[in-house]
C-alpha cells in the first residue's frame, strides 16, 4: 500500500482576519495545508514546529517592518523556504514598493511581493510557482 503525498503547507500570517479567511478558505479549497497567524511572534513560533513549505507574510503588522524581520527570520530558520510579502504599502502611503530583481528581493527577504488588494488567481500562481521553483532547487527568479 502506498501513501499519499502529503499537500503543501502554507503558513498565512496577516493582522487582517478577514484577509486570514478569505484566503485560508480559497488556498485549502485549491489543495493546500493551511495554518494562520496575526501576530510576528505567533508566526515564529509556528514555523518552528509546523515547518511550513511556504509562506504568506502581510508586510505591515504590529510593527511597520514586521513582516521583513519574519521574512528574514523564517529564511534563517527554514532555509529555502519561499516567502511571498503581501502589502497595502502602495495604497495606503501612495509609494511604489515593487522589488522586482533578485537583489531587490533578496534585500527585502521575499521572494515575492504581491499588492494588496490581491486577485485569489494571482496569489495561487505565485505559490504554484515558488513551490515549483524550490523542488526543482532554483529559488527565486529575476
Amino acid at each position: 500500500m502506498t501513501s499519499q503525498p502529503t499537500a503543501p503547507h502554507i503558513l498565512l500570517v496577516d493582522d487582517d482576519e478577514d484577509f486570514l479567511y478569505q484566503h485560508k478558505i480559497q488556498l485549502e479549497h485549491a489543495g493546500y495545508r493551511v495554518t494562520t497567524a496575526t501576530t510576528r511572534a505567533e508566526a515564529e513560533a509556528t514555523a518552528a514546529d509546523a515547518k511550513p513549505d511556504l509562506a504568506i507574510l502581510d508586510l505591515m503588522m504590529e510593527q511597520h517592518d514586521d513582516g521583513f524581520v519574519l521574512s528574514h527570520h523564517l529564511k534563517r530558520l527554514l532555509p529555502g523556504l519561499p516567502v511571498i510579502l503581501v502589502t497595502a504599502v502602495t495604497a495606503e502611503t501612495g509609494i511604489s514598493f515593487a522589488p522586482t530583481s533578485s537583489t531587490e528581493r533578496a534585500w527585502v527577504g521575499a521572494d515575492a511581493v504581491l499588492a494588496k488588494p490581491i486577485r485569489f488567481e494571482q496569489l495561487k500562481r505565485e505559490v504554484e510557482r515558488l513551490l515549483k521553483d524550490r523542488d526543482k532547487g532554483l529559488g527565486a527568479r529575476d
